[in-house]
């Protein structure tokens, strides 16, 4: 059965060119500019919607992300709540793909299988868990995989020739590259490298491969398109909304979605 993702991914390969991901914690900075946001993504230019479930306790995301947990969290959102925007953009976007990402813990506690059930049924396509390594498979990727939900995993510039068929062996959807160590929005990417990684992992898989952290401006996304499937921006747009949040939704929004147009331009005509 084909995805969402799959569906995505083909329709950018068919017209050559790479796709933007973008990042935002569900119910930054609160649950109502978060699903205004959401609701105006794919317009913009984003072809595939990450979404993060907050969590008290981030620990692979930097000062920026880990903000916009604390602000979404204040603002009362819950994994229950996240599901529930997934929902409330579903009736208006059957097409988009949308992949939540985060930690295990919130889902944990959830419950695992009711978890699951209750993501499929909202819309989510995929998951992608950071602190699950594929040892830990049978907690949540193969039940994920069993319900029809794509799993997803990070590769790093640390993940050699010898651990990458492990990293693969049960991923779908597409391949995370985490373009430079250490946490996410601390620093920009070597798009040379970048290329050499990608072309090293493509040796190994047939899955898309989207390549994040550091990529803040349109000129960068660029740049990375040309030598991946999909661009991922997450830390400029969640900047975005702790610079604006004091200026009410409608700005949050425009300045989010204005930042999007511009990098979805750049991305789109990458390859042009």
């Amino acid at each position: 059965m084909t995805t969402r993702l799959d569906r995505r991914f083909a329709a950018l390969k068919e017209e050559g060119r790479a796709g933007l991901v973008t990042f935002l914690t569900a119910g930054d900075p609160d649950p109502a500019t978060a699903a205004a946001i959401l609701e105006g993504l794919p317009a913009a230019g984003a072809d595939v919607i990450e979404l993060g479930m907050p969590f008290t306790d981030p620990m692979a995301d930097g000062p920026a992300i880990q903000a916009a947990s604390l602000r979404a969290l204040d603002a009362g959102m819950t994994l229950t709540k996240t599901l529930d925007l997934v929902r409330t953009f579903r009736r208006g976007n059957d097409t988009t793909p949308v992949v939540l990402m985060g930690y295990f813990n919130p889902i944990f506690h959830y419950g695992t299988d009711r978890f699951l059930d209750d993501a499929k049924q909202a819309g989510v396509d995929g998951l992608i868990v950071v602190d699950l390594p594929p040892e830990e498979d049978d907690e949540l990727c193969l039940p994920a995989l069993a319900k029809g939900l794509a799993f997803i995993r990070l590769a790093t510039p640390t993940t050699d020739d010898a651990r990458l068929p492990a990293v693969l062996q049960n991923t779908s959807g597409f391949l995370y590259y985490v373009s430079i160590t250490g946490i996410t929005g601390a620093a920009a990417p070597v798009v040379d490298v970048v290329g050499e990684a990608v072309a090293r992992i493509r040796r190994h898989t047939q899955l898309p491969v989207a390549v994040g952290f550091g990529i803040r401006e349109p000129e960068q996304a660029r740049a990375i398109a040309r030598v991946a499937d999909a661009a991922v921006v997450g830390s400029a747009l969640v900047d975005l909304i702790a610079k604006h949040q004091g200026e009410g939704s409608q700005a949050v929004r425009n300045a989010v979605l204005g930042k999007v147009e511009a990098l979805a331009a750049a991305v789109h005509k990458a390859r042009g």
